[in-house]
């Protein structure tokens, strides 16, 4: 029997995979199969609840990793249809168009195109998911007016959100999208806004448990991918594979063609895959005020400071003593964690890691060893400085505005923003792939998820994703 036949695979339905899906079926003659290792998120409340969601691994990946030292870590990955997305924060923010240069002094690489290049599909993305911002609530503007007094030097602005207005009918949706799965589609993101459109369609496949074993070379040219080899023996041909696992597994995905095939030997990106891995520096602050904090969506604000220019703080969503009481040690009483909950103004601290070579992701040579994340913020002195400055500014104006606060620095099995794996750019020696996507030395290999990205900026990553994978898209449609 011959193998099933495609014009694209695309191995991944996370921001990118999808978002590439969408724009390569706009013409309608395309055959495209995606591929996700994990299934369908339950359409129940699951998703929403705080014990399941926050106080298990019910959902969350159970792949354990090695950091550089050996130690056993599991990163915070999500298999699922949608991926991430599902389970972010809803917080879509363009990058800077500064922040598509090289900048040397804080080791961030540039980009092979500029902020005018991405533009157009920043704006389809931003249309797609529905993204608008939401008004202040009582409580947080008595706060950002107290944090924002002239001469002190910080600035806000509403943050942008991918969330239906509706969500503010149900208490349930507003207290839960932050870190929380939406059942009833109340948060943009990649299943319901871009694959859901796509599942009718003529020629759009989506297989689910659908792990990816390999890629499989032309038989007279391994740098043309012919297909792929799935866990449970189903192969599949195409005339272009895309690859969409997340910054974490597609270079593992690429490393493992290239041994094999003996192109690590040979191509010039080959030493690159894997290297210049990011994920943000990123700490958790707490303020807790004399005063109960009533506001619900509370996720409406961003804050900027000119003194830290790779820095941002952003509000979280709904804090509660059931939810800090799944970060707490189990001796603190449920009676204390429902008093600093319901008190509590939650803050996340982004500073923007820049890029070095030694900082990767790296394939298991063998098969039962485990793969490796091999990254230290201390190789970075730069990105480290300023978010110590930042961190310390910030706790110093809550103090002032009344509020006592605590930090915790995301652990590095915290991956949500995990990038920079594959970067992009023009010169082979020093990148992976090109402006367009594509790796380079391959004839049709591409590249649609966030490893892609040179830079990680100041905000989070999702909404430069998903403009890329639109780009991607709208670029290989006419190319058949």
């Amino acid at each position: 029997m011959s193998e099933p036949y495609y014009d694209n695979i695309i191995i991944g339905s996370g921001a990118g995979g999808s978002a590439c899906a969408y724009n390569l079926m706009q013409q309608g003659s395309q055959r495209v199969l995606m591929l996700e290792k994990g299934g369908f998120l339950p359409k129940d409340d699951s998703t929403l609840a705080v014990r399941q969601v926050l106080g298990s691994t019910r959902f969350n990946n159970k792949e354990v990793w090695r950091d550089a030292h050996g130690k056993p870590l599991t990163p915070g990955e999500f298999y699922n249809i949608g991926g991430k997305t599902k389970w972010y924060g809803a917080a879509l923010l363009r990058f800077s168009p500064h922040e598509f240069e090289a900048d040397p002094d804080f080791s961030c690489l540039g980009w092979p195109l500029s902020y005018q290049d991405l533009e157009p599909y920043y704006g389809q993305a931003e249309q797609l998911l529905g993204v608008r911002s939401f008004v202040h609530e009582a409580a947080l503007t008595r706060l950002i007016n107290r944090i924002t007094r002239p001469g002190k030097g910080w600035r806000v602005e509403h943050l942008p959100l991918g969330l239906k207005p509706e969500i503010l009918d149900n208490a349930v949706e507003a207290r839960h999208f932050d870190g929380f799965a939406s059942p009833t589609a109340c948060k943009g993101e990649a299943e319901f806004n871009l694959l859901k459109p796509l599942l009718d369609k003529a020629g759009f496949q989506l297989h689910t448990s659908a792990e990816l074993v390999g890629l499989l070379p032309d038989a007279t040219n391994p740098a043309r991918i012919s297909g792929v080899l799935c866990a449970d023996g189903s192969r599949y041909q195409a005339g272009r594979v895309i690859l969409a696992a997340g910054a974490m597994s597609s270079p593992r995905i690429l490393q493992a063609y290239l041994r094999s095939s003996g192109l690590d030997r040979t191509l010039p990106c080959a030493a690159q895959v894997g290297a210049c891995f990011k994920l943000h520096l990123n700490t958790a602050l707490l303020g807790f005020s004399p005063f109960k904090n009533h506001d619900v969506l509370r996720k409406t604000a961003i804050f900027f400071n000119a003194q830290y220019p790779h820095s941002t703080v952003q509000c979280l969503g709904w804090l509660d003593g059931d939810i800090l009481a799944t970060q707490l040690p189990g001796t603190v009483p449920q009676g204390l964690a429902n008093f600093l909950g319901a008190r509590a103004h939650g803050f996340f601290v982004t500073t923007e890691d820049g890029s070095s070579v030694d900082n990767r992701i790296n394939a298991p040579r063998q098969v039962g060893q485990p793969p490796e994340l091999d990254y230290r913020a201390a190789r970075l002195p730069a990105s480290v400085a300023e978010h110590r400055g930042v961190l310390r500014a910030f706790k110093t104006r809550l103090l002032q505005a009344g509020l006592f606060s605590v930090a915790r620095a995301m652990p590095l099995s915290a991956t949500a923003h995990a990038l920079g794996s594959l970067a992009s750019g023009h010169d082979p020696a020093t990148s992976v792939v090109d402006s367009r996507g594509r790796v380079h030395g391959f004839d049709n290999l591409f590249v649609a998820d966030g490893s892609v990205l040179p830079r990680s900026s100041r905000v989070n990553p999702a909404l430069t994703i998903y403009a890329w994978g639109l780009r991607l898209g709208d670029y290989l449609t006419p190319l058949m």
